[in-house]
């Protein structure tokens, strides 16, 4: 049979027909790979076909003992030898690749008469390692940009979620100071009173004790209101409607504001934590309404669509220039916006302010319920 024909840079044979493929434990033919040079050639060859279930290497060529293609080969578990000829006598290899841009070896690979081998050398060989390489460093480049970016994501996350938490924590303190502490410190001091005139006055003394008990009933109710908004019951059970319909019950009764309140869809679709972040932002809403709002009314709807959770917190109060609002971010971040807006990101949704000075405010909170709870982090609120 007269040699294979090639190029000076490439030569191939007809894909080898008597011989059968070697096959994987699924049975896909899988084809047999030797490579002559273990240099940056080689190295990247053998780096991108151990990853290949349709490419077995099952031979490397190399005269240099130390190179990194070899110590790869080596841990690969793939044969090494010397003298490239080797390759050649092997009876279970289907393609031959030549890295070494050596002109005498190629020369030789050209006089091969081989019918069961296929031959890739010269410029095509060069190319095709060059062309995995690159796809190698890109491939490590974009990973390490993700855990670049992992990281900042990550710590991101973190600064947010904590402002979350001290936020949270500010806002509970200041609740606790402004009614309950002021409560019971008033209560103290009419409890001095009351013992000056236990001697001095009985029956005024008697009448202030009967008024001081009902400041004390305020002051646990005040206690209970705290705690409950802390962890409404219904968290046990994961049941937001019946949480927001129970709070607007109490909110009702305590600040003297009118309220509605409508709910309707299935909540089986949204995640615990969407529950409670949900709850949150709308307690804030509502605490908006009692700070600064000077509202009479104030009306809560909740729809869970197939695919979308609904939110409006509407009120009949003064109203205020959202515009302008947003441009003043001192007085903007007064409103809760930063924390409302975490938590709605965090679920994968948003918030938003409809207003106009004298005519009430709507602020719309939706979150997609396909998202869930897209990122976590390890405080629970």
């Amino acid at each position: 049979m007269p040699p294979l024909k090639s190029s000076k840079a490439t030569k191939r044979t007809t894909p080898p027909r008597k011989q059968a493929r070697s096959r994987t434990s699924k049975g896909v033919t899988t084809s047999r790979v030797a490579i002559i040079g273990a240099g940056h050639g080689g190295t990247a060859l053998m780096e991108i076909f151990v990853e290949d279930p349709l490419v077995t290497v099952v031979g490397v060529a190399e005269i240099r003992p130390m190179t990194r293609g070899v110590r790869l080969a080596k841990k690969l578990g793939i044969p090494v030898v010397r003298r490239y000829q080797d390759l050649l006598k092997m009876k279970d290899v289907d393609l031959i690749i030549d890295v070494t841009g050596n002109p005498e070896v190629e020369q030789e690979l050209l006089e091969v008469q081989a019918p069961h081998l296929a031959l890739v050398g010269g410029a095509s060989a060069k190319f095709m390692w060059q062309l995995i390489e690159a796809r190698i460093h890109a491939s490590v480049e974009i990973e390490r940009t993700l855990t670049r970016y992992q990281s900042l994501f990550r710590l991101y996350v973190k600064e947010e979620a904590e402002g979350a938490v001290d936020e949270e924590r500010t806002r509970i303190a200041c609740e606790i100071h402004d009614g309950l502490v002021q409560t019971l410190v008033g209560v103290n001091l009419k409890m001095e009173r009351v013992r000056e005139l236990v001697s001095e006055d009985p029956d005024k003394g008697l009448t202030m004790m009967n008024q001081t008990k009902g400041e004390l009933k305020h002051a646990i109710q005040e206690a209970r209101e705290v705690v409950y908004n802390l962890r409404p019951g219904q968290y046990d059970h994961l049941a937001l409607i019946p949480a927001l319909s129970n709070y607007l019950t109490s909110y009702k009764r305590e600040h003297r504001i009118q309220t509605t309140f409508e709910g309707k869809g299935d909540e089986s679709q949204l995640g615990s934590k969407a529950k409670v972040f949900v709850f949150r932002m709308v307690q804030e809403a509502l605490s908006n309404v009692v700070k600064h709002a000077n509202a009479t009314k104030v009306a809560v709807k909740v729809h869970l669509k197939k695919d979308l959770l609904e939110v409006k917190v509407s009120d009949n109060g003064q109203g205020f220039d959202v515009q302008k609002e947003t441009h003043n971010p001192e007085k903007w971040d007064h409103f809760g916006v930063r924390s409302m807006k975490e938590r709605a990101r965090m679920l994968g949704g948003d918030v938003q302010w409809v207003s106009k000075p004298r005519t009430g405010a709507t602020v719309n909170i939706t979150v997609p319920l396909a998202a869930k709870e897209k990122i976590s982090y390890g405080s629970k609120n």
